[in-house]
């Protein structure tokens, strides 16, 4: 049995598109679920667009989506593998003598400077794993130019030698390269040469239906790191776009997608990009995220906007961290939600600040504060300050409401958050005294 080998092969040329990241992830799985050889092959022919950083760029999203691959070039500008090089750019002199093969046997032909080849003028089939037998009618097919009067070779012809070349079993690739294949078939006849597999996986659309482009909404994997998604998140909902797994779960780990990935099972329709759905998945996996596991992303978004320094106490930064995790979807909500954490001159919500800092509720801030000063350090946890405010509250003849809410806000700022009693305790109680006694003084009249 053949050894399964794929290959995911961008162009250096801008931002790396999400219909991209879907492919590479498609082949990822496939080569993962059947053990065989995922390679990354970089089409940068195009010398007018390409850009050394948009190889960067590519390195980037790939390994922040967790797909590390086998063969390829590396980000530290070494080579896996023995059949590159692995950049098209690198490779003209196979290309150029696999033209001299086509023209030396007549199969190929000069024209105007350029070379064309022979299209074959008779009708095709080509099989396909994802969307079946697919018949071209090739009657009326001009001869394909495999190189340009400058001497570049096309596309086709590059695509296809890279394949031949780095013994590629199967082709897994955007359905906007269906109508491409069978002139590849023909160049593989050509050459003498046993083709690849092909599936061609569906299209991403905009909720309108409209094809996604680069310009669209969520289309830029960029955009999804600046924003703090987390990569396991976008990784789940891009496995989701042309394959489920048939239980109409939509959060799974990526060890059991690997498990039950297979090309038959991939839609035939045009995927929909649902942004709403990814936020909600990626909602759920920072609430089901370990400390430890989302600690990097919160530490590089809170400096990255000034919210903490280098200098930041880890344990106190991970008790606020713990407390926030479950109120946010996003990685770019962190630091509105941990200001408060670190500075104490945040500003207040002015609507809440109206209703909630009245006379009566300035009072009660008063009486809250002469109450947890009796309190130690020690005992200044969410299970006693719970009580300390209820017994407030008893005393007082209010319900505790009327004790949380201006308490929250003179500490925080914020008229909602995470629960208050664990919110003082990781504050602690120097910070919890000030604060009351900031808010106290601010708006008193």
């Amino acid at each position: 049995m053949e050894s399964v080998r794929v290959r995911f092969a961008p162009s250096p040329t801008g931002m790396f598109h999400i219909g991209s990241a879907r492919t590479a992830l498609f082949n990822w799985l496939y080569a993962r679920h059947t053990g065989g050889t995922f390679i990354l092959r970089i089409e940068d022919t195009d010398a007018a667009r390409n850009k050394p950083e948009y190889v960067g760029v590519i390195f980037e999203s790939l390994r922040w989506l967790g797909l590390d691959w086998d063969e390829g070039p590396q980000p530290d500008g070494s080579v896996k593998g023995e059949k590159g090089p692995y950049s098209q750019s690198q490779r003209g002199e196979i290309y150029r003598r696999y033209v001299d093969k086509l023209l030396s046997e007549g199969k190929a032909y000069e024209s105007d400077g350029a070379i064309k080849f022979k299209t074959p003028k008779t009708p095709i089939t080509v099989p396909d794993l994802i969307c079946g037998d697919i018949q071209f009618d090739r009657t009326n097919e001009p001869d394909l130019v495999i190189q340009r009067k400058d001497g570049s070779p096309v596309f086709h012809l590059v695509n296809v030698v890279d394949d031949l070349e780095m013994d590629v079993t199967h082709v897994i690739r955007g359905e906007d390269h269906l109508s491409n294949t069978h002139k590849h078939l023909a160049l593989i006849e050509a050459f003498g040469a046993k083709p690849p597999r092909y599936a061609h996986i569906p299209l991403i659309l905009n909720p309108n239906g409209s094809k996604m482009s680069k310009r669209d909404e969520g289309s830029s994997i960029q955009g999804y790191l600046e924003q703090g998604y987390l990569p396991e998140a976008v990784r789940n909902y891009l496995c989701l776009l042309g394959w489920s797994p048939k239980d109409n779960r939509e959060v799974l780990p990526i060890e059991e997608v690997v498990a039950k990935f297979d090309l038959p099972q991939v839609n035939r329709a045009n995927a929909r990009f649902d942004i709403d759905k990814l936020f909600w998945i990626n909602g759920e996996y920072f609430r089901a995220a370990t400390i430890e596991s989302i600690e990097p992303l919160a530490l590089s978004i809170l400096r990255r906007h000034g919210v903490i320094g280098d200098d930041v106490d880890p344990v106190y930064f991970r008790a606020a961290l713990s407390i926030v995790k479950e109120k946010i979807k996003l990685g770019r909500e962190l630091p509105d939600w941990m200001r408060c954490f670190f500075h104490d001159d945040f500003e207040f919500d002015p609507e809440a600040a109206k209703k909630v800092f009245t006379p009566e509720g300035l009072a009660n801030i008063g009486k809250l504060r002469e109450r947890l000063a009796g309190l130690d350090d020690k005992n200044f946890t969410a299970a006693e300050l719970e009580k300390e405010f209820k017994a407030l509250a008893a005393v007082s003849g209010q319900k505790v409401g009327a004790l949380v809410h201006p308490a929250r806000l003179a500490v925080s700022g914020r008229p909602v958050g995470p629960s208050l009693y664990h919110l003082l305790e990781v504050l602690g109680r120097t910070r919890v005294l000030s604060r009351l006694e900031r808010a106290e003084k601010k708006f008193s009249p």
